[in-house]
């Protein structure tokens, strides 16, 4: 079995898929019980027209294709950013067993930042998250990101 570091790596390569496509570099894999990647997906919005297109749907909508199963039991979700509203619906909703983050978003975070949406007592699956695994490298991208943007 591969660490969650290795896992978090490759959705930082995710990110930086996003980076070149001049999205928000955002990566997301999902990982099955046997350690095997199912899923992968970056931040698409954008280019797709598609406001739905972030990571962690892609990489949901991927693992669910790749499975025969919106129900992604037992899965984890490794994503480079903390979920917002609409992907903490969509991974309670897969009844993921994990999601592991790395860099918090302290605007719209909706995990643990400005609210915990996946841990309410009236979901009926609960969701293990682990928050701040290779933070700095996620945050690395972001700020190249914006810089660039700032500049124009």
């Amino acid at each position: 079995m591969r660490s969650d570091e290795f896992y978090m790596h490759r959705a930082l390569d995710q990110a930086r898929l996003a980076l070149e496509a001049g999205e928000v570099p955002v990566g997301a894999v999902v990982v099955d019980t046997a350690g095997e990647i199912v899923g992968a997906g970056y931040n698409a919005p954008v280019s797709s027209h598609d406001p739905c297109a972030h990571a962690e749907v892609r990489a949901l909508r991927d693992a669910a294709a790749r499975l025969g199963n919106y129900r992604l039991d037992g899965c984890t979700l490794f994503v480079t950013l903390e979920p917002c509203m609409m992907c903490s619906g969509a991974i309670v909703h897969a009844r993921l067993a994990r999601v592991v983050y790395a860099a918090a978003e302290p605007k719209t975070g909706m995990v643990e930042s400005r609210a915990n949406l996946i841990a309410q007592p009236w979901h009926n699956h609960q969701v293990c998250v682990e928050g701040g695994l290779l933070a700095a490298r996620s945050k690395k991208l972001l700020q190249a990101f914006f810089a660039v943007r700032r500049k124009a």
